[in-house]
């Protein structure tokens, strides 16, 4: 048996992924800059198909506009792979000017026009970043800014008001006083173009016996100097920048940090600010309308402290953004971290995983899901009202409303995220072959090894409301099942359904290759079966069985590679670990599925007491002849219309079965026009033409009945159509 490591094997399904710059997915992303609150990140083939929805027409007559089009995305996507740093707009015109470069003088005339046409649509800009270490960080730090800016608009709004009309009161105020009436202020009040029009000494002396003294109380007046001041010193948000006189004033505070420890530290001394900042818009609100009474209000804001915040007052601070990378070897932080997500404070914790297969454990020999594993996220849920989101990096575009709904509750949020990088081990144990970020992070969430989740207290009172593991591939299922195709020694077709386990993980991880070795195609025999299936035997069973994953080396020939029992035995607590988290998300759940149980019994302890009725009562109809029936009758009888059988549907052609439908909107979410409810609030499909392709096989596979029919495509030209019609196939 050979290794692993000298042969450079893969898992089998990685095949197809060995450049993922030629693929199309998520990554790079484009850190959206302010563009009107659409999204904060945009995905760069989302981009992209909006540009060809825009400009290039359906079928040949856009075909051209599409190359050029995908020829420049291919060419972004290529820099972005390599490490090139910059915005949208600065990449796209360094893919379009080396693509101009390489086309001929026919060509580049067209390739021109095409790319500059796509850049004339682009309405936004931003950083493109590819899945890398720093992404999780970025993306983070991105959506918490935007975050922040709506808070800060919506703060400084509120402030400014108060404190414009405050000032009025003042001035006001001032202008009742003797200092008010007098000639300077009058003089400074008209103005040097009118100054010569009138004699501020005369006006001053009619004004001092027209108008009695109504000055305020002194008493007054220092309380809303008081909270003029302390509105117009705060260092919460920075106030937006103004023409003319400059005020001096402290910096903002800062609200991003890369420990716990200091994050909590800062909430704690700035709280006495934000106790007085509270007074003072409190105050400035209670003499604005002339509700303030001294009698009661005087010693309420004498006694009010922090017991006396609201989560509203709480609500109207910057939340605090920790970046902890991987640093969760500190005992004192996990400690801090454990306090913040119990705390109820605003403070959102991106805890980073570099590597979540960790060392062996030298007692038992056995691979540990330790804290920075799925085990930091899943103790988190215990604190019950702690935003939690675990996910990959390679997830981190398609959970972006659950990123920017958790960033923008006022409580604390824990989020846990694979980047998908290889770890820190050197020299010999250095993973390989190399595994891109991506493809690492999405194999830990297939694998089940890092499954994503997200609990979100804010959307109910109930599990069933907070908890999701919807963002995982083929989440009811205990191994996502892909259907893999290769040829034998004979060059005949052969195709397989391979489940991606836990196994399949680790056998991309360099540094495991000790557990596993290869078996040469002449000892293959049928007691070896797949890790998945032999998971499911019996434990008798499995003593004459061998547990095997199937990889490819780098000329892509199928090898068998057996593994070791820890191996094994690690990944069966991995399913075990992901059963537990499909319970919590409603799936396969265990008290449901003992109560269904139950009540199937009773319903069928009824029916056999109703059949058993049936079988003793006498029969009735063979003592006394039944009447015979009136000829009139017999007459309708045999006139009656046959009821039409339903018109069959065309080859081909797109359709629900509508009478089973269950009205669960998860159709017509994807697209109304599309898909539509008739008047007993049952889907058929309106209009095929009025989506995609890929919302009708999307909608089949979502669909919890299994009632909706793709058919074949109608628009031949819709991008990824092979796949799409095999992801169909199961469904027509």
């Amino acid at each position: 048996m050979a290794g692993v490591r000298q042969l450079g094997l893969r898992p089998a399904l990685f095949s197809a992924y060995r450049d993922l710059s030629t693929l199309r997915y998520d990554y790079p992303l484009v850190l959206v800059d302010d563009d009107g609150g659409s999204s904060f990140v945009r995905s760069f083939s989302d981009i992209i198909d909006g540009a060809l929805k825009e400009i290039a027409p359906p079928g040949i007559k856009g075909e051209r506009v599409r190359k050029h089009i995908l020829g420049l995305e291919g060419e972004i996507r290529s820099l972005a792979s390599r490490g090139r740093r910059g915005t949208l707009l600065q990449l796209w015109d360094l893919a379009e000017t080396n693509l101009l470069s390489r086309t001929d003088d026919e060509g580049r005339k067209s390739l021109s026009e095409s790319l500059s046409r796509a850049r004339g649509i682009l309405r936004f800009d931003g950083e493109v970043i590819d899945c890398d270490k720093e992404t999780p960080a970025k993306v983070l730090t991105h959506a918490w800014t935007v975050v922040q800016k709506a808070k800060a608009r919506k703060f400084l709004d509120q402030v400014n008001g108060l404190t414009l009309k405050l000032s009025d009161i003042l001035k006001t105020d001032s202008m009742k006083s003797g200092g008010g009436r007098s000639a300077e202020a009058l003089k400074r009040s008209v103005g040097s173009a009118y100054e010569a029009a009138f004699d501020f000494e005369v006006m001053s002396g009619l004004l001092g016996t027209a108008i009695e003294d109504g000055a305020m109380p002194e008493k007054r007046q220092r309380r809303i100097r008081s909270a003029l001041s302390v509105l117009e010193s705060q260092r919460f948000f920075a106030p937006a920048r103004r023409h003319g006189k400059k005020r001096r004033r402290k910096d903002p505070h800062i609200f991003v940090f890369d420990r716990c420890t200091r994050a909590l530290e800062a909430f704690q001394e700035r709280l006495p600010e934000m106790i007085e900042l509270i007074k003072a818009i409190s105050i400035a609100e209670l003499e604005i309308e002339n509700r303030y009474r001294e009698s009661a209000h005087d010693p309420f804001f004498r006694r009010f402290d922090e017991r006396f915040l609201e989560p509203d007052d709480l609500a109207l601070f910057p939340s605090y953004l920790v970046c902890l990378g991987d640093r969760l070897d500190d005992i004192a932080e996990k400690a801090t971290l454990m306090k913040v997500l119990s705390s109820g404070l605003p403070i959102k914790v991106l805890v980073q995983n570099d590597d979540i297969l960790e060392k062996l454990s030298i007692s038992s020999g056995q691979f540990s899901f330790g804290i920075r594993g799925t085990q930091l996220a899943a103790t988190a849920l215990g604190f019950n009202n702690a935003f939690v989101l675990q996910s990959g990096g390679c997830g981190l575009y398609r959970l972006r409303e659950s990123i920017l709904n958790g960033l923008a509750e006022n409580g604390p949020a824990l989020f846990s995220i694979f980047s998908g990088l290889a770890g820190n081990a050197l020299g010999s144990a250095k993973n390989a072959p190399d595994v891109s970020p991506y493809l690492r992070a999405a194999a830990a969430m297939e694998s089940r090894a890092f499954p994503a989740f997200v609990y979100d207290p804010a959307l109910g009172s109930d599990w069933e409301s907070r908890f999701s593991v919807t963002g995982n591939p083929q989440a009811e299922a205990d191994w996502p099942i892909h259907r893999f195709c290769y040829e034998d020694e004979d060059l005949q077709k052969i195709s397989e359904d391979i489940a991606f386990t836990f196994v399949d993980f680790v056998a991309a991880d360099g540094r495991f290759a000790e557990s596993l070795a290869t078996v040469p195609r002449s000892k293959w025999h049928d007691g070896m079966v797949p890790v998945n299936a032999f998971l499911d035997l019996e434990t008798g069973a499995q003593a004459e069985r061998i547990p095997y994953i199937r990889m490819v080396d780098d000329n892509n020939v199928l090898h068998r590679v057996i593994v070791e029992d820890k191996l094994v035995q690690a990944t069966r607590r991995c399913r075990e670990m992901w059963r537990s988290l499909q319970e919590l998300g409603g799936i396969n759940n265990s008290h449901a599925t003992k109560l269904l149980a139950k009540e199937k019994e009773i319903w069928v302890e009824e029916k056999e007491r109703e059949l058993a009725a049936l079988t003793v009562r006498p029969q009735l109809e063979t003592e006394e002849p039944a009447p015979p029936v009136p000829a009139e009758a017999k007459a309708k009888e045999e006139t009656m219309p046959e009821i039409a059988e339903a018109p069959e549907i065309p080859a081909g052609e797109p359709y629900i079965e509508t009478p089973r439908c269950t009205t669960c909107n998860e159709c017509t979410d994807i697209n109304n026009k599309m898909f539509v409810y008739d008047d007993n609030d049952q889907a058929y499909i309106a209009d095929p033409d009025a989506g995609t392709f890929r919302q009708l096989v999307e909608a089949a596979e979502i669909c919890q009945v299994a009632i909706i029919h793709p058919g074949k495509p109608i628009n031949p030209d819709e991008p990824n159509l092979d796949e799409l019609m095999a992801r169909a196939e199961s469904f027509n």
